[in-house]
């Protein structure tokens, strides 16, 4: 389902409803942020038959696989989502640059506006400080961040080390990336089918193998993970001792993170070579978590902090129109009796009105700041329908949307 609806950008495009839209999809979500039309309820099915036309879903079997949320409902499941409280990991930090990446791309589209700029500014604010004032991403808490930590642990700093990485299914595409993360460059990745190998390593500036190289890739790494699917070791005791005999006392950190095994025990007798296996991993992962788990009541009052501020924020948004409206008003008026005047005045030196003009404008800027300001605050407070209205009255505004 997720992959017949990935593109739920194109749905929303169809829809009247929709004023801005933006999509965040990661391997495990597809969600669509919508700024709708007034009258939630009917815009929100209004985009539900949308899509399901759009995507070839009966509407009724889109419903089941939906969740929706409205208001500032939507602002915390964001930022909780930025923070990583939602990912299947706790605390994993790569869904941030998603959440980034879906609203750079929804403003290079043109389908983000001020609302949902204001969203997901909002979220970024709330994943960065949840890493910054929490320990939430302090610790290693996936398998293949683990096993360059215990690497790390063992050989030092790797980013003068050779990495390989055997098997580019998702735990070693997750290994590749947690290394590209550490800034290590000397990487190399050997598959079972070239092709993939070499697919992957494109994405990862690698130097590709297939298995039946792997002898002459063991004998250049200092760490190999190894994350096949295969059902036998695919490393064997003799494949190690034969790159050991080519290296003069250089260690060879292997980190098998597959079930079952890929690489034979017997390896792990080898002179200079130390084995680790998910059973080594387990214990430091459990520890991560429950660490990270300590720290999700101080990541969900960050939620809370930045959710508040948004629904003030975009409670600001409403009367931004007819401020807009206002200033325009009171430029027109500027500069129509400044052209007055000078007209009045007859020749006049170009320095003295130089100084008319920018005399005019400062008193415009000045005049209207206090009032900009004590409407957005009073807006902010919940009272955007009142200020709306009494600017209205006062000023003879009227908002593009009114007109």
């Amino acid at each position: 389902m997720r992959e017949r609806i990935g593109a739920l950008g194109s749905g929303a495009e169809r829809c009247p409803a929709v004023l801005e839209h933006a999509v965040l999809q990661t391997c495990y979500r597809v969600e669509l942020y919508a700024r709708l039309t007034s009258g939630v309820e009917d815009a929100r099915d209004e985009l539900v038959d949308a899509l399901s036309m759009a995507h070839d879903v009966p509407r009724e079997l889109l419903l089941d696989h939906l969740y929706v949320h409205a208001g500032e409902d939507v602002a915390r499941h964001l930022c909780r989502v930025a923070a990583g409280l939602d990912s299947l990991v706790l605390g994993e930090t790569e869904i941030l640059g998603q959440v980034r990446e879906a609203f750079e791309s929804g403003a290079a589209a043109g389908s983000v506006g001020p609302g949902l700029a204001l969203l997901f500014r909002t979220a970024i604010s709330s994943g960065r400080r949840a890493r910054s004032e929490t320990a939430i991403g302090a610790n290693p808490a996936t398998a293949s961040s683990m096993a360059l930590a215990l690497a790390e642990g063992a050989l030092g700093d790797l980013r003068e080390k050779h990495i390989l990485v055997v098997g580019a299914g998702r735990i070693g595409l997750q290994t590749l990336k947690a290394a590209e993360g550490r800034g290590l460059t000397s990487i190399a990745v050997a598959n079972r089918t070239k092709d993939r190998a070499v697919e992957v390593s494109e994405r990862f500036r690698a130097v590709a193998h297939d298995l039946t190289e792997l002898g002459v890739a063991l004998a250049s790494a200092d760490v190999a993970i190894t994350a096949t699917s295969s059902e036998a070791p695919v490393v064997g005791a003799d494949v190690v001792r034969a790159a050991m005999s080519s290296r003069a006392d250089r260690p060879l950190i292997l980190v098998d993170l597959a079930v079952p095994a890929d690489i034979e025990r017997e390896a792990g007798e080898v002179v200079g070579v130390s084995l680790f296996d998910v059973d080594d991993l387990r214990a430091g992962l459990d520890g991560a978590m429950a660490m990270r788990l300590r720290e999700v009541p101080k990541v969900e009052a960050v939620v809370e902090s930045e959710v508040e501020d948004f629904g003030r924020r975009y409670r600001e948004l409403e009367v931004e129109p007819l401020l807009s409206e206002l200033r325009k008003q009171a430029e027109a008026i500027r500069a129509r009796e400044l052209e007055h005047a000078l007209k009045d005045l007859g020749e006049v030196d170009p320095a003295v009105a130089e100084r008319m003009e920018h005399l005019s404008r400062t008193l415009v800027k000045r005049l209207l700041h206090d009032p900009t300001v004590r409407a957005r605050e009073r807006a902010g407070t919940g009272n955007a329908d009142e200020i709306a209205d009494a600017m209205r009255d006062l000023f003879g505004l009227s908002a593009p949307s009114d007109r």
